[in-house]
């Protein structure tokens, strides 16, 4: 069974910066690749960033240039380091991970607090 496990979520002041890490463990062969999505009170949950197994990566427009999304293979961990936070960045952050073309596998989330 694959558990993700969150993490670095909390309370920071606009313009400030957190990194997230999302560890897994349970199966630890394979390309995979991982997602990070968000969800905002009384919002759906929505992409954020994303990385292959091969290190492609892709991200939203609301984040471009400020988060970056990494991964450490042997620590078998995904790191979402985010940069020039605002307000409107405050959400529970998940992480998503996929083996193959399905991505069937989420962390419980962390809260990300931006205060103005």
């Amino acid at each position: 069974q694959v558990q993700l496990v969150e993490s670095g979520g909390g309370l920071v002041q606009a313009g400030g910066s957190l990194r997230l890490s999302c560890t897994f463990s349970g199966r630890t062969s394979g390309s995979y690749g991982m997602k990070w999505f968000r969800q905002a009170p009384g919002k759906e949950r929505e992409f954020v960033a994303a990385i292959t197994w091969s290190s492609i990566r892709s991200y939203a427009d609301s984040v471009k240039g400020r988060f970056t999304i990494s991964k450490d293979n042997a620590k078998n961990t995904v790191y979402l380091q985010m940069n020039s936070l605002k307000p409107e960045d405050t959400a529970v952050y998940y992480c998503n991970a996929g083996w193959g073309t399905t991505y069937a596998y989420w962390g419980q989330g962390t809260q990300v607090t931006v205060s103005s």
